[in-house]
């Protein structure tokens, strides 16, 4: 019997050293990763989020993960009412499953206009 496996991209507190790592033990880390040029990214407070129809590219890591894993992130994440898990394209081809604002209607939020969430100082 295969394990069906997904690959997630995660681009804030679930990225290595971050608070909600813990999360993605035992998944396989692929290496870091920027999507393509097609987001916007904001500061949520403890937490970032971004959200289609921008021009900025997010930086992130991918991680491979059974269904298990899966399920413990979608529920991090809020999936399917605060966070959307969908396809996004990354640069250099490919893609991934990332975790994606429904919106940001009703937050106070600030754009990081970088795209990285490590580097919004």
């Amino acid at each position: 019997m295969s394990v069906l496996m997904t690959t997630v991209f995660v681009y804030g507190t679930l990225m290595n050293g971050e608070r909600n790592h813990r999360v993605l033990a035992g998944a396989e880390h692929l290496g870091t990763a920027r999507t393509v040029a097609r987001f916007k990214m904001f500061d949520l407070g403890s937490y970032p989020g971004i959200i289609t129809g921008g021009r900025v590219s997010i930086s992130g890591e991918l991680y491979r993960v059974d269904a298990a894993t899966l399920a413990k992130v979608d529920r991090l994440e809020g999936h399917p009412d605060i966070y959307r898990r969908t396809p996004i394209e990354l640069e250099g081809g490919g893609s991934a499953e990332a975790y994606v604002l429904r919106t940001t209607e009703g937050r106070r939020v600030t754009e990081i206009a970088s795209g990285n969430w490590r580097a919004r100082g």
